[in-house]
């Protein structure tokens, strides 16, 4: 501690005895220092970019095309100055770079080199050669292996010796077995092949497609596409095929729509279409001569009054020749041969006079020349639809249904006016966009076959009928118990009631005889003692003879209230 101290000292000491300016001098420094050793440590520990193509892009276009190819991948990128896109690991722009092969995104002018670049330090000719062919086999292999749907690839690249002559030099030749991944496609999608071609002959220089075999684990050739001609016609052809059925279904649906709203689902079944199309792609030029106008129609006159001519002059040239006589025929020196000319030569010896006059005209015509690449066209459309009429019973004049014999039900058929199936046929026209002499649309009345449907309904009805008739005939046998029950109620409520006014006359008769017996004795002055159960009795009728007298209301209720029980 005491260094530490006497350093502290020193600097004090120092700081004291120094100049503001070389104070300023020194926290300028301090702070510059500190902010290179910042931005350093900043710029280390900023994440390294890996970039996809070595050679810079410098093309706008393609650069931005790339980038939007691998932005559609989820990958985020940079663009250096020079125009190097970027990623942020190997991994990823080995995955891209694959992408771009395949896809055609790489630009023509960009080094094939650049792409697989790997430095190698060797120390002869012959071991650069072979690190090279190493490095350039497993770049490859990584290129593959990189793509989604490979689990694992095996490249061989070989690569011959140099010849002094070009004939007698063998070509570059490569091998590869790919292995797929679980649910992957990637053997039978003939694009993706050619993806994986693209990557061998864009890496090896002077390799070509013949020279490249690429095969599954099973040892199947996956690059042979001139064998594979007839299966890539069968295959266009069944997706041809796939393409106008679903027109003919789209088309059925929307014609049966229509129909199935006016006429109801249950009497238009059966409609059926077909289309026939031409999807071979054809180029056709015509040449037309057209009369030149000279004058346009006045606009609003009654007449044409437009002036057309087959042609125009273009040039006149005009020109005669008259001769007469022998004239003059130059030979020149003798011995030698003369320059008259052959046609002078012929008139020679001869005497006469012609006259020649020669007229041209050149004519310009209004020539139109049109080319057309036509498109996949419809040749005929064929629709047929059946509508079923209706089906109503026959009642009787008691509006019951008529039976027949075998106990089915009776029905009439009424089939569909010929109005209706005419209305009917240009509906359907109008909808498949009928071309007279091109299409055929027919519309029939045909009954369905529905002798289920009857034999059901009938069974229905019938058995409606059965079940309506058992509840009748059970409504009357419970009515009929309803019934009896009463009167043996009532009977028996009558012959209690006469059984209980037998008893109360009775009862009545024997009280009015121990009444008079009481009475006869007390007049002859006998003591009789009444039992028990004649006291409560004559207790209880002086009790309700004194209640009757003193709320008689009550004693009325009770009474109807009994008499209402009974």
């Amino acid at each position: 501690m005491e260094w530490l101290k006497k350093i502290i000292a020193q600097i004090t000491g120092l700081w004291g005895k120094w100049s503001m300016v070389q104070r300023i001098m020194l926290i300028g420094i301090a702070v510059v220092a500190i902010g290179g050793v910042v931005a350093l440590f900043s710029v280390s520990s900023a994440p390294t970019m890996t970039p996809v193509i070595d050679a810079p892009i410098r093309d706008e276009v393609d650069r931005d095309r790339i980038i939007s190819r691998i932005n559609a991948e989820g990958v985020r990128t940079s663009v250096t100055a020079a125009g190097v896109i970027q990623v942020n690991d190997e991994a990823t722009a080995r995955r891209i770079r694959s992408i771009l092969i395949r896809e055609d995104l790489i630009p023509s002018g960009t080094d094939p080199w650049a792409i697989f670049d790997r430095e190698r330090w060797t120390i002869t000719d012959f071991e650069r050669n072979v690190n090279l062919q190493r490095s350039i086999t497993q770049m490859v292999t990584e290129h593959i292996k990189a793509l989604d749907e490979i689990d694992n690839a095996n490249v061989t690249i070989v690569f011959p010796e140099r010849t002094l002559f070009r004939s007698d030099q063998n070509p570059v030749t490569a091998s590869v077995i790919i292995f797929p991944k679980p649910g992957s496609n990637i053997t039978a999608d003939r694009k993706k092949i050619e993806g994986i071609q693209k990557i061998l002959r864009f890496a090896v220089q002077g390799l070509t497609d013949s020279n490249i075999v690429i095969t599954g684990p099973d040892g199947l050739v996956l690059n042979d596409f001139e064998g594979m001609a007839a299966f890539d016609r069968l295959s266009l052809i069944e997706k041809e095929s796939k393409q106008v059925q679903a027109e003919e279904a789209a088309l059925r649906a929307k014609v049966l729509a229509a129909l199935q709203s006016t006429f109801s689902a249950d009497r238009v079944r059966d409609l059926n279409v077909k289309i026939e199309k031409d999807m071979s792609k054809k180029n056709i030029e015509s040449e037309e001569f057209l009369p030149i106008i000279i004058k346009e129609r006045t606009p609003g006159l009654a007449y044409d009054d437009s002036e057309r001519v087959q042609s125009i002059p273009r040039s006149i040239e005009d020109s005669s020749q008259k001769w007469t006589g022998t004239g003059l025929n130059p030979e020149g020196p003798a011995g030698v041969e003369g320059q008259t000319p052959p046609a002078y030569k012929d008139m020679s010896n001869m005497t006469g006079e012609m006259t020649q006059e020669n007229h041209k005209q050149n004519n310009e015509l209004n020539r139109k020349v049109t080319q057309v690449e036509q498109s996949p066209k419809i040749d005929r459309v064929t629709v047929s639809v059946n509508i079923d009429g209706k089906w109503k019973w026959k009642y009787d004049e008691k509006g019951k249904p008529v039976t027949l014999p075998d106990g089915t039900i009776d029905r009439e058929y009424i089939p569909v006016p010929a109005e209706d199936l005419q209305a009917a046929q240009l509906l359907v026209q109008n909808a498949v966009g009928y071309v007279a002499g091109r299409d055929a649309v027919t519309v029939q009345n045909i009954p369905f076959d529905r002798s289920k449907e009857f034999s059901d309904e009938d069974a229905k009805y019938f058995k409606k009928q059965q079940m309506t008739t058992t509840v009748l005939i059970f409504l009357g046998g419970l009515v009929l118990l309803l019934v009896g029950f009463i009167l043996f109620r009532i009977i028996s409520q009558n012959l209690e009631r006469k059984r209980r006014a037998a008893e109360d006359e009775r009862a009545r008769r024997e009280q009015a005889i121990r009444e008079s017996t009481i009475a006869e004795t007390e007049a002859q002055g006998v003591d009789v003692s009444l039992s028990v159960e004649e006291r409560t009795r004559m207790e209880i009728q002086a009790n309700a003879a004194n209640m009757a007298k003193e709320h008689p209301e009550d004693v009325a209720q009770l009474i109807r209230t009994w008499l209402s029980e009974e």
